[in-house]
């Protein structure tokens, strides 16, 4: 029980978005309120491309709890409202999160990445699926 407890710390005091959400570390801001932040990500995949966090900190999708379902959910709103924000809702982008290590999830805080601006690739590296 310890070792869980100073994980969840260690994470959270060295969380890098936790700093970008409480505004330690400076961010490109498209969107904030009282439990989301939407900002350009620093090393952008496509024409358009930000990052979705909610400010509590989760490290992971398999981190969410039931109480969590509504954040989650509002999260979905709130991409929906930032792609309208940047001009990509009508020609069409990609939300994508990305879940431990073998998916390429960088940092230990759930977000999402929302991509659009331009006709986006395959899923997947050596893939024809658009799906």
């Amino acid at each position: 029980m310890l070792r869980v407890i100073f994980k969840e710390v260690f994470q959270v005091d060295n969380c890098l978005f936790c700093k970008i959400a409480e505004g330690t570390i400076p961010s490109n801001k498209v969107y904030e309120d009282d439990r989301f932040l939407v900002f350009h990500d620093i090393e952008p995949a496509a024409p358009t491309h930000v990052l979705i966090i909610p400010k509590k900190h989760i490290p992971t999708m398999n981190d969410l709890a039931a109480e969590d379902a509504g954040l989650i959910g509002e999260l979905h709103l709130v991409a929906r409202e930032a792609a309208k924000k940047l001009g990509v809702a009508e020609s069409g982008y990609r939300l994508i999160n990305n879940c431990g290590p073998d998916s390429g999830q960088a940092v230990y805080h759930i977000h999402y990445h929302l991509l659009g601006g331009a006709k986006l690739g395959a899923l997947v590296q050596n893939s024809n699926s658009h799906a």
